[in-house]
């Protein structure tokens, strides 16, 4: 029996698509290389499992007190991530979004599908996708500079990557994010700078940057670890990550959380850039979502689940009807008080006492007002009497001061 099927329905939906050319040499996500051919029995499997999932039909959250960023001004979303989504047929893709939007609606919806620019397969492909109802799109890019590409396993130049953003545009998106990487092995400053300084001339409207994390399970870890490569020094990585503000903050670009900037005015829900990502700011706010697909993560009733991984064991389990989940786990009060923190402390505008105890019944001034205090003391936090934010040095330690809550 699978308990989702009677559970109150979400405005936020994670749909995972676990299909790629090939893994790259960094990633320990759940993906699965060279099983195109179990694409069409998959999603079959995944509209299964779509179909059971209660509709939105919950009210919209109330308003969080003080907190800056009320809830309910987001819109609902829907997000494919993989994996490559990319790498789905129309056919199949259009499959899937019709049960997608018996689960959340797609009016006034963000639905966001993330693209490998090795595998978006030009305009035609793109412009269906713009008419099936998606309208936001997001390309794992993660260097422009070659060498670096095939020293990560990517399967696209950055000639290709750009060619392929261009593609997005014509087409019609009016909201692309391009995902980038910095602390690469063998990067050096003047290469990060360059890429930023090339991908700004764009005029991308999102991007999504992040430090390497060396996983264990990757063939780049091991790589590192025999030497064979080498990655730049703590000390290195920090300079770049201080140049991404200081350069994007230059060229126009909104951060609105640690790893997040965007352009426009702040016009968008609750004051945030017009361009900014509403599924990932669901997340942020330790809003309740559904999720669907092979190792799929949600978040619900105040449970979290994650279905079976691998594709076959998916395919048989949601194909017949019967349920894909593989662990669910009750949150004690505790626990969402970690997170909610956790999450919430990573967006730019911080988050308020009201939103704390709204969404964990404690007053964080009372339980961590010591922790509160020490941190402001360092330099790591600013607090009012309205809520909390990170520091532009909070920002470096983000991972520090997370752990002080937990």
């Amino acid at each position: 029996m699978d308990w989702r099927t009677h559970s109150t329905g979400a405005r936020h939906l994670y749909i995972h698509i676990p299909f790629c050319h090939r893994r790259c040499a960094y990633c320990d996500f759940n993906t699965y290389a060279n099983m195109d051919d179990r694409m069409v029995a998959y999603s079959a499997a995944l509209v299964n499992e779509l179909s059971a999932l209660p509709p939105e039909r919950m009210p919209l959250i109330a308003p969080h007190g003080a907190h800056p960023l009320l809830r309910a001004d987001l819109p609902p979303t829907i997000f494919l991530g993989g994996g490559t989504p990319s790498m789905l047929p129309l056919a199949q893709m259009e499959q899937i979004l019709r049960a997608a939007s018996d689960v959340v609606p797609f009016a006034g919806a963000e639905i966001t599908v993330e693209c490998n620019p090795g595998t978006v397969l030009g305009k035609d492909y793109l412009r269906q996708l713009r008419a099936m109802g998606v309208n936001r799109i997001s390309m794992g890019v993660q260097s422009l500079h070659d060498p670096l590409l095939r020293m990560l396993g990517r399967i696209h130049t950055a000639a290709e990557a750009r060619a392929s953003y261009e593609d997005a545009r014509a087409v019609g998106f009016d909201s692309v994010n391009l995902d980038f990487i910095f602390g690469l092995p063998g990067q050096t400053p003047a290469d990060w700078h360059d890429t930023l300084a090339q991908a700004a001339t764009w005029d991308v409207d999102h991007f999504a940057i992040y430090s390497l994390i060396l996983e264990e399970s990757t063939p780049l870890y091991a790589q590192v670890q025999g030497g064979r490569l080498s990655v730049p020094d703590d000390d290195v990585t920090g300079a770049m990550y201080e140049h991404t503000m200081e350069f994007l903050g230059a060229a126009g670009y909104h951060q609105y959380e640690i790893s997040n900037w965007a352009r426009g005015p702040l016009d968008g829900p609750g004051g945030l850039p017009r361009h900014a990502g509403l599924h990932n700011v669901a997340y942020w706010l330790n809003a309740a979502y559904h999720a669907a697909g092979a190792g799929a993560h949600g978040h619900i009733d105040g449970q979290r689940f994650v279905d079976v991984l691998g594709v076959e064991d998916y395919i048989t389990r949601a194909g017949m009807l019967n349920t894909p989940l593989r662990e669910t786990t009750v949150l004690e009060p505790s626990d969402v008080l970690g997170e909610t923190m956790m999450m919430g402390l990573r967006l730019n505008m911080g988050i308020s006492y009201a939103h704390i105890h709204n969404r964990t019944g404690f007053d964080i001034r009372q339980t961590h007002g010591d922790v509160i205090a020490a941190s402001v003391a360092e330099g790591l936090l600013d607090a009012d009497d309205v809520g909390m934010r990170l520091t532009a040095r909070g920002r470096m330690y983000g991972n520090q001061v997370f752990q002080r809550f937990l």
